[in-house]
């Protein structure tokens, strides 16, 4: 991507103090993604985590109230930040078909660094959005979050790319449906190609996830 200034915000209800304000805001947000992606979300603790940076835990509680608020952040950071590849990726292609296209890609292909943001490591989190996102609004708490705006930076992808759907056939009664399979089948998907290959067809072709979702939506679309 180009290195142009640009500012991801994230909803201030998601936190407690800004960590983008600060160095060590930005250090925890950088850490945590590299300590989720070492241990896991459930061996992750606020403790371990200020241990790794040389600081009190009392000092990441400022920024977050627990470790399930942070997680939400990091999920929204990335959401925000995929709705703005999307922008930025289709906002001078004129046909709609290939909006569309190139939304999908960008929601089923790897992602690259973006330099953009030395703090964050793109990468590393598209790894967790893969293995814990889920997580994120899978508890019993889920029906509160989402009135409190918690997953509106995912929501507002799905309607941006539905809204693309809608373009290419204005008939089709499913598209929200479609684009959240999409996102979740392609997470899903590359899980199961790092861990549990025999759940999948990939393999060695590049754009295996890709071509399959791309192929299913102009069909389901008779595009």
């Amino acid at each position: 991507m180009k290195n142009v200034p640009i500012q991801i915000e994230i909803s201030a209800d998601l936190y407690t103090k800004n960590p983008n304000s600060s160095e060590l805001g930005q250090k925890i947000l950088s850490n945590s993604i590299e300590l989720i992606n070492e241990i896991g979300f459930e061996s992750f603790t606020f403790k371990k985590l200020g241990k790794r940076i040389n600081s009190p835990e009392s000092s990441v509680y400022r920024y977050f109230k627990n470790k399930h608020a942070l997680l939400i952040y990091l999920t929204s950071w990335y959401w925000v930040w995929t709705e703005y590849r999307i922008l930025f990726a289709t906002t001078n292609i004129p046909s709609s078909k290939k909006r569309l296209l190139k939304s999908i890609e960008i929601l089923t292909q790897p992602v690259l660094i973006d330099t953009n943001f030395t703090f964050i490591n793109e990468v590393l989190l598209s790894e967790i959005i893969f293995a814990e996102s889920i997580k994120a609004y899978h508890t019993k708490n889920v029906d509160e979050q989402n009135k409190n705006g918690y997953f509106k930076a995912y929501k507002n992808v799905v309607e941006r790319v539905s809204a693309m759907v809608l373009e290419v056939n204005k008939e089709y009664k499913h598209s929200h449906m479609l684009i959240s399979t999409i996102i979740e089948g392609a997470h899903q998907q590359k899980y199961f190609a790092e861990h549990i290959p025999e759940l999948t067809d990939i393999d060695k072709e590049k754009d295996t996830i890709t071509n399959f979702y791309s192929n299913m939506v102009f069909t389901l679309l008779n595009e």
